[in-house]
């Protein structure tokens, strides 16, 4: 059957640190102009997954051990991360990590750096990155470390679309945010997608996360253990119970019931 060639598809890749395997054996494709999110808890192996895929692990003491990593059926491996960004992949970071003496105008600019377009790319790019976020704009004179965090983290995402990706990788987009700018965020993304952008997004809101994908995964110390569409993995009483914070809808009733009927008090107080 033919088709259009997965923006991501990751094979049977271990990586990870020293003797520690951070990933074992993993393997995940996202569609072409499809969201796609990883679950799991801290130390699952997410953001190691992400930088194995835009070829920054070995700046953080890692390596990738085996497997394959193809953009668009062209592989990845071997590439250094400018020729990744070449290729159409741009990553946006935990903590975002803007330059924050830089101005948000050159943090961005400094986002076009190795992309495939010349002047009038990189024009066209950054309106892109003003309509989605008009505060960049209004702020662009100012050093980044002035912004609040959501505004750091728009900035952050701006300056990893300054090189017109075909894929967005997003680690933790939503870490330390406030619930409205968190769904600014969310907004964001939809948008970047609707425009034609695959997205691979590692988020500890599962909630968030799972509304905003077409499809999951789920990492457990560094393998896949559960993927599928997200709406099913929404409605799985595991990942209800493990992420969403859902617990089994009978048995807190039945709790509920039994504390009405026995109460347990606060405290014991002496009688004399």
């Amino acid at each position: 059957m033919g088709g259009t060639a997965p923006a991501l598809e990751v094979t049977d890749l271990t990586a990870g640190y020293g003797p520690v395997h951070a990933l074992r054996q993993v393997s995940l494709t996202v569609p072409a102009g499809e969201v796609v999110t990883v679950l799991g808890a801290n130390g699952a192996g997410k953001s190691t997954l992400l930088r194995a895929v835009s070829r920054t692990l070995r700046f953080h003491g890692g390596a990738v051990v085996s497997g394959t990593v193809s953009r668009d059926g062209r592989p990845l491996d071997g590439l250094p991360p400018d020729r990744v960004v070449a290729a159409g992949v741009s990553q946006v970071p935990e903590g975002r990590q803007v330059f924050a003496r830089m101005s948000v105008e050159d943090n961005l600019r400094a986002g076009a750096l190795g992309s495939r377009g010349g002047r009038a790319a990189r024009a066209a790019s950054l309106r892109r990155v003003h309509e989605l976020f008009p505060v960049l704009a209004e702020r662009a004179r100012q050093p980044a470390g002035l912004l609040s965090g959501g505004e750091q983290q728009m900035l952050a995402v701006g300056r990893a679309l300054m090189a017109s990706p075909g894929l967005l990788l997003l680690d933790e987009p939503s870490l330390g945010l406030a619930p409205l700018m968190a769904a600014r965020i969310a907004d964001a993304v939809r948008e970047i997608n609707s425009q034609g952008t695959a997205v691979l997004l590692v988020e500890q809101n599962a909630a968030l996360a799972l509304r905003l994908a077409s499809r999951a995964y789920v990492l457990e110390v560094g393998e896949v253990t559960l993927s599928g569409p997200a709406a099913e993995l929404a409605a799985s009483d595991e990942v209800r119970r493990r992420y969403l914070g859902v617990v089994d809808e009978d048995a807190a009733a039945d709790a509920a019931r039994a504390q009405a009927t026995h109460p347990v008090l606060s405290r014991w107080e002496e009688t004399r």
